[in-house]
C-alpha cells in the first residue's frame, strides 16, 4: 500500500464512470404481468423513458427514443413526479416540453389527448399523479393550470383517454391536491388536500367522494388530516378499505386503516411509513391481496420491507439486504420495487414472496469489481446538538485500498447538507459520495434536525428555525468528526444544492467561530426575501413556515439572508447553477458570486444552459463534479490554507 496525503488519491472512481452509464429511477407501475418504469439517462440531455419487462424477459425502452420531442417528465409543482399511468398496455404520459398528456399504444407514436393551451406557454397546464378510470374511459390526475394571472389553479381533472372531449375539472377551491385514487367498484375517490402555507408533510387532509352517474363527485367528505397531522398515500385495498399514512397519534408516520367511518392503526410503532411528498405518486405500500399488504419503514435512516396481515394485523419482516426502499408495488405473489444499499445502487426489484428470491430488472448502475473495492461503508452516527438533542448524519470515511495517509495526519471532509429542507440523506451506494472518499477526502451527509425519517417532532424542528438548526447540526457535526473521527479542522467543507445550497451559504456566512474553510453551493438560496417575491406555487408560502410570515418578518429575512452577510464571507465558494430554473432562480447565485467578487474572495461560478432545478445532463454532472474538486484542490486539500 502506497503512502499519500489525503485528498490525493488517484481512484478509478471518474467522473466519467460517476455519469458513465447510470440513470436515476424514478416511478414504477404494474399493469398485468408487466412491469414498467421510468428512468432518466444523463447521457441522452437528460431524458426520461418509459420501460417495461415481462415475465423473463429483457427490459424494452417503449416510449421514443429517437425523437427528442418526447421526454417522459412530468412538471406541475415543478418537481414533478407521477409522470405516467399505464392500462391494457397502453401507456399515457406527460411529455416535458409541453406538459400535454399522451396516448401510447403498442407499436404507435404517442398522440396527444389534451389540447395545447390558446395563446398561452407551450407547457403552461400540466398534468401529474393519474389513475385510470377504465369504466368512464378517462384518466383522473392532478391539473395545474398557469393559463391565468397570478398564481397557478390546481384541481383533480377527469381527462378523455381519447382525446375526444376536453379535461373536465372533478374537485376544485383548495391550494393542492395529489393522490386521487379509485375504490376497486369504481363508485368512490379518495384524494389528498392541501393549503397556504403549509406544505403536505406538515398538514393534509384526505377526503372520499362518490362518483355519481354523470362522472362528477359528490358528497365529499374528510377521513382524516387537519392542522396538526400529516396523511400520505391514501390508497383502496381489495376488499374496498381505506388505507392512509398519517402522524396523527403518536408523532411517527404510521398506517391506519377506515373502514365503515372508524379508523385504526395498523402498525404502531417509532418508525415513519411515509416520505416527504416532494413529488407525486410516491408508494410505501401496496396490496398484493386482500389479506395481505407489502410495506416499507425507515428507523435511524434505514428501511425495512415488511408483510401485514390485513386481518389479523401480523407483522412479519421481510429479510432483504436493501436498506433504502421506494415505489412499493405488489401483485399476487410478489412485490417490486426501487431498492438499494451501501454496496449496491439503486435498482428495479422483483422479489418473489413465496420464496424470497429476487430478480434485477434494472441496474441504475453497475459496479466493476475492481471498483467495488474502493467504496467506502456508511457509518450512522448519532451526535449531541443545542437544547439536549441529538442530530443524525452518515460518515464516509476516506478510503482506498492502494493508498495510506501517514500516520500523523489528519483527513479533509466534506459535510453534505440535502436539499428540501425536509428530505433526507440515503444510505444508498452513491458513486458521487465514493468519488471524493476514494480520493482521500471524508465524506459526512447529515440528517440535520428537520429531516424525516426520525418522526413528526424531528421533522418539524425547522418551523421559524431555517438557516439557524441546520446550520447548528451541520456545525455540530462537523465538530464530531474532529473529535472523533481524525478529521482535520483546517479542512472541513461543506456543499449542499437547493435548500441545502442555503444552509451551505448560511454556514459559511454564520457569526462566530469559521468552522468550514471551503463551500459549493449548486443553485442554492442566498437572498430570502427574493425568493419570498420570486418562486413558484408550490414552495411560495414555505418560507413562511421556514421563517415567518413575509412583509410582516421582513428584518428576520434579511437577518437570515447570506447576500447581507458577504462581510463574514472569506471562505472560497464555487456556485454551480442551471439557467431555467425556475425554483431557485439563477439571481440568486449571481448577486452573490458578484459581491464576493468585488470583495476580492476566491469565487467559483457555473452557469449551465438547458438546465433546470438539478442537472440532468451527463456533461453537465461531469462538469460540475470535477469542478468542485479541483476548486477545493487548488485552494484547501493541499495546504489547508484558510482565507
Amino acid at each position: 500500500m502506497a503512502a499519500g496525503p489525503y485528498g490525493f488519491w488517484t481512484s478509478p472512481i471518474t467522473s466519467d464512470l460517476v455519469v458513465g452509464d447510470s440513470i436515476r429511477l424514478e416511478q414504477v407501475a404494474l399493469d398485468g404481468d408487466a412491469i414498467y418504469w421510468s428512468e432518466t439517462q444523463p447521457r441522452k440531455q437528460g431524458r426520461t423513458f418509459v420501460y417495461r419487462a415481462c415475465a423473463n424477459g429483457e427490459p424494452e425502452c417503449v416510449t421514443p427514443d429517437d425523437d427528442d420531442a418526447f421526454s417522459v417528465r412530468a412538471r406541475a409543482h415543478e418537481y414533478g413526479g407521477g409522470s405516467f399511468a399505464v392500462s391494457d398496455g397502453v401507456i399515457y404520459f406527460s411529455n416535458n416540453i409541453d406538459q400535454r398528456l399522451y396516448r401510447q399504444d403498442a407499436g404507435r407514436a404517442p398522440s396527444p389527448i389534451t389540447p395545447a393551451p390558446a395563446g398561452a406557454a407551450a407547457n403552461a397546464v400540466r398534468y401529474a399523479d393519474g389513475v385510470i378510470d377504465r369504466r368512464r374511459g378517462r384518466m383522473v390526475c392532478v391539473s395545474e393550470d398557469h393559463t391565468g394571472a397570478g398564481e397557478a389553479i390546481t384541481t383533480l381533472a377527469g381527462v378523455d383517454l381519447a382525446g375526444a372531449a376536453a379535461p373536465e375539472v372533478l374537485v376544485s377551491g383548495n391550494d393542492f391536491y395529489s393522490t386521487p385514487r379509485l375504490s376497486p367498484d369504481g363508485n368512490r375517490m379518495s384524494w389528498l388536500t392541501w393549503r397556504h402555507p403549509n406544505m403536505p408533510w406538515v398538514a393534509t387532509e384526505a377526503w372520499v367522494g362518490d362518483i355519481l352517474p354523470d362522472g362528477t363527485i359528490g358528497n365529499p367528505r374528510r377521513v382524516a388530516g387537519g392542522p396538526d397531522e400529516s396523511v400520505f398515500q391514501p390508497e383502496w385495498s381489495p376488499d374496498g378499505a381505506l388505507y392512509f399514512v398519517s402522524d396523527r397519534d403518536s408523532g411517527w408516520w404510521n398506517l391506519y386503516r377506515e373502514h365503515d367511518g372508524a379508523i385504526e392503526p395498523m402498525a404502531e410503532m417509532n418508525a415513519e411509513f411515509g416520505r416527504p411528498q416532494w413529488q407525486f405518486g410516491m408508494s410505501t405500500y401496496a396490496f398484493e391481496s386482500a389479506d395481505r399488504l407489502i410495506s416499507c419503514f425507515v428507523r435511524d435512516g434505514i428501511w425495512t420491507l415488511v408483510s401485514i396481515d390485513t386481518r389479523s394485523k401480523r407483522f412479519d419482516v421481510i429479510p432483504t439486504e436493501f436498506t433504502d426502499i421506494a415505489q412499493v408495488r405488489a401483485a399476487p405473489g410478489r412485490v417490486v420495487f426501487i431498492g438499494g444499499s451501501p454496496s449496491e445502487a439503486p435498482a428495479v426489484i422483483c422479489l418473489d414472496l413465496n420464496n424470497g428470491t429476487h430478480r434485477v430488472l434494472r441496474h441504475s448502475f453497475v459496479l466493476r469489481e475492481d471498483v467495488r473495492r474502493y467504496v467506502s461503508a456508511p457509518q450512522p452516527i448519532a451526535f449531541p446538538v443545542g437544547g439536549g438533542e441529538a442530530a443524525h448524519a452518515f460518515y464516509y470515511p476516506p478510503f482506498s485500498p492502494e493508498f495510506a495517509a501517514p500516520a500523523d495526519e489528519r483527513a479533509p471532509v466534506l459535510v453534505k447538507s440535502h436539499g428540501g429542507p425536509t428530505s433526507a440523506a440515503s444510505s444508498t451506494l452513491s458513486l458521487s459520495a465514493q468519488y471524493w472518499t476514494s480520493r482521500g477526502v471524508g465524506v459526512l451527509d447529515v440528517n440535520y434536525r428537520g429531516s424525516s425519517g426520525y418522526g413528526r417532532p424531528y421533522r418539524l424542528r425547522l418551523e421559524k428555525q431555517w438557516g439557524l438548526v441546520d446550520v447548528e447540526d451541520c456545525v455540530a457535526a462537523a465538530r464530531w468528526l474532529v473529535a472523533n473521527r481524525n478529521a482535520d479542522p483546517e479542512r472541513l467543507m461543506i456543499s449542499g444544492g437547493s435548500a441545502g445550497g442555503y444552509t451551505t451559504l448560511s454556514a459559511l456566512t454564520s457569526k462566530g467561530d469559521k468552522v468550514f474553510s471551503a463551500g459549493a453551493s449548486y443553485y442554492g438560496v442566498s437572498d430570502l426575501e427574493a425568493l419570498a417575491r420570486d418562486t413558484h406555487k408550490f414552495e411560495s408560502r414555505y418560507l413562511d413556515w421556514l421563517i415567518g410570515p413575509y412583509p410582516q418578518d421582513r428584518q428576520i429575512y434579511a437577518e437570515r439572508s447570506p447576500i447581507n452577510h458577504i462581510d463574514r464571507l472569506s471562505a472560497p465558494v464555487i456556485f454551480f447553477q442551471g439557467a431555467s430554473d425556475r425554483v431557485v432562480p439563477p439571481n440568486q447565485t449571481e448577486l452573490m458570486v458578484a459581491a464576493l467578487k468585488e470583495r476580492g474572495v476566491p469565487v467559483g461560478y457555473l452557469l449551465f444552459d438547458g438546465e433546470q432545478h438539478g442537472f440532468r445532463k451527463a456533461e453537465n454532472i461531469r462538469r460540475a463534479l470535477d469542478a468542485e474538486l479541483y476548486f477545493y484542490a487548488l485552494l484547501i486539500l493541499r495546504s489547508g490554507l484558510r482565507f
